[in-house]
């Protein structure tokens, strides 16, 4: 994700501050220093790198200490909130108009994503907001562009309206604006034609565009791969057109992600939207306070839970945990936990959410993770249903069975049934004490270590350590 350099570094700064007794302006200094370096290998622009110290230096002198608070966190809460200033103070949503048809126009440069960000936000304003939108195909310039729209069209259900290649992109726009208000639709996403550098053509058409349709959004698609001149590209965009907002993709990918922290400083336009992958469902409204959790390694609880209840199936979870709290955890439960877990993502993306764990999520090997998984779903996979729901009775000719269909050895598959029986003792162990009425924060705690620490050897340890 982008970021990850950043918050590796300003954790260890944090680190050095929190938990002094006192914090005085020695101590302040050092950790400021390696903000400093964090935030400029980070690509964060220098000006806005100097303004964010010197703001942080003010907040800090001028805050009265409390008294139940460490001087050290009071210092990470002002680094957190200049953060969260830094990124927009507040979650920046698509303004919908109460009538009419609210027109969103999307704008950027060739290969950043943006037709394929078009039907990712027009799915979230669909299936999130309740809207009905169009898409126009307004980009003639580049021949796969309008195949490229219909096929994601088909993908989230919403109609594309184009006059194809050889109709000039403001004719395209005005008549699917008219065929919009004749339909009945009430959000239109135009998709324009985006150019590998600014020039003064495609800004000419992007004027025109704006000048017949004045929509209520503009929205420029910047990649967050390529780092600072996300800054150049929004300034030269924002002179020309009036910029409501940034969707910035490749979000997941390997970037410093000080681009991000700059542009809205810079050019006063708030991130409104974030992909982090290819998939149509890959795409989320921008939340700077769980970024700035993010950022500083407290993890984003509600944004799991958000993608938990969006991706998982909540139905089958409640059957399966009922099932467990009787004592009926089969291997069938197991291998759909496993699925579950496959369909959040990638595990050290999983690991960052959750609070106090982002330092472990470096030491993940995903191919070494995800192997390991796909051993034990064959493995499970392997067995008729009957030997799923009594693993106890498999015996020695029937785990050389198993371990030739799933291309594993009997070791593994004896190490799983060994596994699976440690959970399904704890799983009936805390289903008797919630009957029996003995289930307290504290034996549920103990509980879920123990559950942590057997789920952390069934995966072969793709942590590299044990959690502590």
């Amino acid at each position: 994700m982008a970021f990850d350099s950043l918050s590796e570094r300003l954790n260890k700064a944090m680190r050095n501050v929190v938990g002094k007794g006192k914090l005085t302006d020695a101590n302040m200094e050092d950790m400021l220093k390696e903000v400093r370096l964090a935030l400029l290998e980070a690509d964060v622009n220098y000006k806005i790198v100097k303004q964010f110290l010197e703001e942080i230096r003010e907040k800090a002198r001028g805050e009265e200490v409390l008294n139940a608070v460490e001087p050290g966190q009071q210092l990470v809460k002002i680094v957190h909130d200049q953060i969260v200033e830094l990124l927009g103070s507040e979650d920046a949503k698509i303004r919908y108009r109460e009538s009419g048809i609210t027109t969103i126009m999307l704008v950027g440069l060739q290969g950043t994503g943006k037709t394929t960000s078009v039907a990712k936000i027009a799915r979230i304003a669909k299936e999130k907001e309740g809207r009905n939108p169009l898409l126009i195909a307004a980009d003639v310039i580049r021949p796969a562009a309008i195949e490229q729209l219909q096929t994601l069209g088909k993908e989230i259900n919403s109609e594309v309206f184009t006059l194809g290649v050889d109709t000039p992109a403001l004719q395209t726009v005005q008549k699917g604006m008219l065929y919009a208000k004749e339909k009945g639709y009430d959000t239109v996403f135009i998709d324009t034609a985006g150019r590998l550098h600014i020039d003064e053509e495609l800004m000419d058409e992007l004027r025109r565009i704006n000048a017949a349709v004045q929509p209520d959004e503009i929205l420029l698609t910047v990649d967050a791969m390529t780092g600072q001149d996300i800054v150049n590209v929004a300034k030269a965009f924002s002179d020309a057109l009036p910029l409501t907002g940034l969707v910035v993709t490749k979000f997941d990918g390997d970037s410093r992600g000080g681009g991000v922290l700059s542009v809205k400083k810079i050019t006063g336009v708030p991130v409104k939207f974030v992909g982090e992958g290819e998939k149509i469902e890959d795409m989320g409204l921008f939340h700077p306070d769980r970024m700035a959790d993010r950022i500083l390694g407290m993890g984003d609880v509600v944004s799991l839970v958000e993608k938990a209840q969006e991706k998982l199936d909540m139905e089958e979870n409640e059957k399966m945990a009922e099932r467990m709290m009787n004592g009926q955890f089969t291997m069938d439960d197991m291998l759909k936990q496993f699925e579950q877990i496959q369909k959040l993502g990638p595990l050290s993306g999983i690991i960052k959410m959750i609070p106090g764990m982002n330092q472990y999520a470096g030491m993940i090997d995903e191919s070494k993770a995800s192997g390991a998984m796909s051993h034990t779903k064959a493995i499970i996979q392997s067995m008729t249903p009957y030997e799923r729901a009594h693993p106890e009775k498999l015996r020695g000719t029937m785990k050389k069975r198993i371990a030739r269909g799933s291309g594993t050895r009997v070791d593994d598959v004896n190490k799983l049934i060994n596994q699976f029986n440690k959970m399904k003792k704890a799983m009936d162990q805390v289903g008797m004490m919630q009957r029996n009425g003995n289930l307290n924060e504290e034996s549920l705690e103990r509980m879920m270590n123990n559950a942590q620490s057997q789920m952390s050897r069934m995966q072969n340890n793709p942590f590299g350590k044990k959690f502590k």
